[in-house]
């Protein structure tokens, strides 16, 4: 999703053989086995597509509860989470305890190819069932994927509320919206091939509107941040398929910026969080996913970084279902499990690949 922008969060210890921490309220007492393993492997390394601005407030949280697990936090894209674990682990050197994508099929790829610790989080409970498949990988957030416009030069008549408005203003206006339109670069971002090609699945005039893209000379993009710039500047005026997290975090800072969330059928993806099979702490990757999901870390992921809580447990706030009032019935979140695979067939891959480039270059 974001051009690869390593970051580093790292908190010294003062003591990395001791955690002062008590077990969860409702869990066993047999918990805090996993809390002292984690105390003397003392550190935690995790890989991520979630900018580490917005994570910084629940890594604090999760330091405050495990003092002695020191945490380093590498923020990277999609494409580079996967490509950079896969052969870092093939090279038997150190890696990821835990990967942490928006990428939910690339994610779910590791989990299939056996990269997965299997665990049975006292959390899972609190997920819906399509949130999580064979105790070896969670979903962790419910954000929608949307439509994004600039307020003050696309006029209020012409905002499309659904996919087929969509295809409708870019074939009535073609002339307005010329190299106006930016989308996610399939090809360069592994979330962005994931959403697309969920649109396909669920839209059967999804190569229709991907036509109408390439008429109007689409801009890809495989940052999200890019887009969102170029929109609120009016470089680019329409945002299609956009991680609606980002862009209404946006929007509250920036009059420019609009936002839908379509009325025929809102996409809802969760980044998923897995714990490597080969992981050096594995017992503190165990607090950290269990932190996650436990309601302490879906409220301050909820709150400090607007990602919207995925357990079924949660007030209406944290589950943003204010946002979600108008389009409640035609949610459509993707399903963790094997389902998402179809995409990452090679010969399938290039033939989406083949048809997507076909269909958006503009002849």
């Amino acid at each position: 999703m974001k051009l690869l922008k390593p970051a580093l969060l790292a908190i010294a210890l003062a003591n990395p053989l001791t955690i002062f921490a008590a077990v969860p309220t409702g869990y066993s007492a047999s918990y805090q086995s996993t809390i002292d393993a984690a105390g003397r492997e003392g550190k935690l390394t995790i890989y991520a597509t979630t900018d580490i601005k917005l994570v910084q407030p629940l890594i604090a949280d999760f330091r405050s509860l495990y003092p002695g697990v020191q945490v380093e936090y590498n923020d990277v894209n999609s494409t580079e989470l996967f490509n950079r674990y896969v052969s870092e682990t093939a090279a038997g050197g150190a890696s990821a305890d835990v990967l942490w994508s928006s990428a939910m099929d690339m994610q779910v790829k590791l989990v299939n190819d056996g990269y997965a610790l299997q665990y049975n989080t006292p959390e899972a409970p609190g997920l819906p069932e399509w949130a999580h498949w064979r105790n070896e990988i969670f979903g962790t957030t419910f954000e929608p994927v949307t439509i994004v416009y600039n307020k003050r030069l696309v006029a209020p008549a012409d905002v499309p509320k659904t996919h087929g408005d969509l295809v409708k203003l870019l074939q009535s206006k073609p002339d307005q919206f010329r190299d106006k339109v930016t989308t996610y670069d399939v090809e360069k971002s592994g979330a962005g091939f994931l959403f697309a090609t969920q649109d396909s699945k669920i839209n059967p005039s999804f190569w229709q509107l991907a036509a109408a893209l390439g008429a109007t000379g689409v801009k890809l993009q495989s940052s999200t941040g890019t887009m969102m710039e170029r929109i609120s500047s009016g470089e680019n005026l329409i945002g299609y398929n956009i991680l609606g997290s980002y862009a209404l975090t946006r929007a509250k800072k920036d009059p420019n910026i609009g936002v839908v969330l379509p009325t025929d059928y809102t996409v809802i993806i969760s980044r998923l969080m897995m714990i490597s099979k080969t992981a050096k702490s594995p017992n503190a990757a165990k607090l950290w996913v269990d932190y996650v999901l436990s309601k302490r870390g879906q409220l301050i992921l909820s709150d400090k970084a607007e990602l919207f809580t995925v357990r079924k447990d949660l007030n209406a706030d944290a589950a943003g279902m204010n946002v979600y009032a108008n389009v409640k019935s035609v949610l459509k979140p993707v399903p963790v499990g094997p389902g998402l695979l179809v995409f990452l067939d090679q010969a399938k891959r290039l033939d989406f690949m083949k048809q997507w480039r076909a269909a958006t270059v503009r002849k």
